[in-house]
């Protein structure tokens, strides 16, 4: 029955290479035309392939509806608390999520820093949008006629010297942000608060969340900050991977349940 199961799913990703007629299927499982064809059916008869008058086969209707139904009621902030509750308690620092939503970004979890000194942000409130690592990285992922259409209609308020402070500076920002894969914000919102950031990653490679680690300079200095840059990566993409359905990295320890 495994055998079974297992050929019949590997017409799958044969089809969304495009239509195929039997002996191209048949030739790739390496099995007789007999066997193919009911493989074939019983996967017609579920709506995930369908047979063209040409008698090719192609992916069905039913299997984007039901990838579609998926990542609709997927909820990264349910994925990614335990990856983040593990990484706080590994750091000690204040870990967020955030996404863009409607030209605003917005912080939807958040794990406190161990320390006395706290972060004043909190879930639902939107983020200094020039300045956060994680906007930097949401809208670094933005096609860039959206990016720059919406860096034109920003204001760039100086919260400090390091802040951001026209379009062209926060383009160029982006780019940056968009080849390197992470983002940070070293005291560019708040003098005395530094912050690093990874992308979060559908299975479709679009960039659906932002994480980021953040902590004042009177516990941990911006250089000490970002030689926590790797750990937060091997988070975010292990977050990106379990989001995405796609097989754990043997490489990553899985984070510890939330208490």
């Amino acid at each position: 029955m495994s055998q079974t199961v297992d050929r019949a799913l590997s017409i799958l990703p044969l089809l969304a290479q495009g239509p195929a007629d039997l002996g191209q299927v048949a030739e790739r499982l390496g099995v007789h035309k007999s066997t193919a064809l009911r493989l074939l059916r019983t996967l017609h008869e579920h709506g995930l392939v369908y047979r063209q008058e040409d008698q090719r086969y192609r992916l069905g209707a039913r299997l984007f509806a039901l990838a579609q139904e998926a990542v609709e009621n997927l909820d990264v902030r349910e994925i990614a608390h335990p990856h983040l509750v593990s990484l706080n308690e590994q750091i000690g620092h204040t870990v967020h999520l955030a996404v863009y939503e409607d030209g605003e970004v917005l912080y939807i979890d958040k794990v406190e820093s161990r320390y006395p000194v706290r972060m004043y942000s909190r879930i639902g409130k939107p983020v200094a949008i020039t300045v956060a690592a994680v906007a930097k990285l949401l809208l670094a992922d933005l096609p860039e006629p959206e990016r720059r259409t919406l860096a034109e209609k920003l204001d760039y308020p100086m919260y400090t010297s390091r802040s951001i402070p026209n379009a062209a500076a926060f383009l160029k920002e982006l780019a940056v942000v968009r080849e390197q894969g992470w983002a940070c914000d070293l005291g560019g919102h708040e003098e005395s608060i530094n912050c690093i950031g990874a992308s979060i990653r559908g299975a479709d490679g679009r960039v659906v969340a932002a994480m980021s680690v953040s902590a004042p300079n009177v516990v941990v200095t911006a250089e000490e900050l970002l030689t926590l840059l790797p750990l937060v990566r091997r988070t975010a993409d292990a977050i990106s991977r379990e989001y995405s359905g796609a097989a754990p990295d043997s490489t990553t320890v899985p984070p510890k349940e939330a208490p």
